[in-house]
């Protein structure tokens, strides 16, 4: 068995103790809905309307992404790529999260959407590999068949690796040159690569594969930390953040995708053993499995409040910054449903 030589960043392992009763504990997974953690001196969000928000940005950038992959020959390589970007119930995290995060530093929605669609077509490819029979073996995908069951595996390996040149090709010939400079974009690329290759959500699916239980804080922070962490930082360098407004970003971009997997595997424990089995195939490689409920909602908290803790350095920009402080909500709570 292979474990990593690199370590969190997050330091997950190295969390502060927190006391909680049997009575907290189980509030956390009441009704399925999500995990009900506290965290004082927190601004209030409840008067934003996170769901209207997100709902109509979703049908903008699948709009978007519907024009961005037209049909062409080869149609079947076409299909297939479509097949995944468009699936409906996609709940468009990435590029929302970057059109927010542009938006909070005065960037305009119109200078993000290449980026944002691109940031998508990753996700969707990187989605396609990690299905595949000879990585986790999923049958489904969004609540459809998997791309390799409709399309072959054959056709899947291709139609994701269509998909990554796709989405750097969209950001260099969509953005508006008199909205982001070439400089910006080369940052935003740069960013991407990093994120999608060796050392980033590559790094993570290879030791999902091969790794033991020991590696799971690596394996949640590359797989799942890294797409958002990149989002959150695109959306700022298209706008023009400064390098230690880029860092807060990255920082809450990582804690709130880490968060969103650790609160996904908590509320897998619900599941009967055998749809847990099911959803978890390779055994020690969610955070409840390997360090228990207790320890995943105390790493679950301690996201959460470090994510916002990185908002508060935005607090400037006023009302802005709030749909950044509803998404952690919504990582954690899991209060209403999102999809296109």
């Amino acid at each position: 068995m292979i474990a990593p030589t690199a370590t969190s960043s997050l330091g997950l392992l190295q969390l502060r103790k927190f006391s909680w009763s049997e009575a907290q504990s189980r509030r956390l997974l009441r009704n399925g809905v999500g995990v009900r953690i506290s965290c004082s001196g927190i601004p209030s969000t409840s008067s934003f309307d996170l769901r209207s928000y997100w709902t109509a940005l979703i049908q903008e950038i699948n709009q978007k992404l519907d024009e961005s992959i037209p049909v062409s020959y080869p149609q079947g390589i076409y299909d297939a790529m479509r097949y995944s970007v468009l699936a409906n119930g996609a709940k468009r995290a990435p590029p929302v999260m970057c059109i927010t995060a542009c938006e909070l530093f005065g960037g305009h929605r119109l200078a993000a959407f290449p980026t944002a669609c691109a940031l998508e077509m990753v996700h969707s490819a990187s989605l396609i590999h990690d299905d595949l029979p000879c990585m986790d073996n999923d049958q489904v995908r969004r609540g459809q068949p998997a791309n390799h069951v409709v399309y072959g595996e054959d056709m899947a390996i291709l139609a994701g690796d269509a998909l990554f040149p796709l989405g750097f090709r969209h950001i260099v010939s969509h953005t508006p040159p008199e909205l982001v400079p070439e400089t910006r974009l080369l940052q935003v690329i740069a960013e991407i690569a990093r994120t999608v290759g060796s050392a980033g959500m590559a790094a993570g699916q290879f030791l999902d594969l091969e790794a033991g239980p020991n590696a799971v804080d690596f394996i949640q922070e590359k797989k799942f930390g890294e797409l958002a962490e990149c989002s959150a930082v695109c959306g700022g360098l298209l706008a023009g953040a400064d390098d230690d407004d880029v860092q807060r970003l990255r920082r809450y971009g990582k804690a709130v995708g880490i968060l969103y997997q650790v609160v996904d595997d908590i509320l897998a424990e619900k599941m009967k053993n055998e749809e847990r089995e099911k959803v978890n195939k390779r055994k020690g490689k969610s955070y409840v499995s390997v360090y228990g409920v207790e320890k995943a909602v105390e790493v679950a908290e301690d996201l959460r409040a470090q994510a916002k803790k990185e908002l508060d350095g935005f607090e400037k920009y006023g009302e802005k910054v709030t749909p950044l402080y509803s998404f952690v909500d919504y990582a954690a709570d899991r209060g209403f449903s999102i999809g296109g």
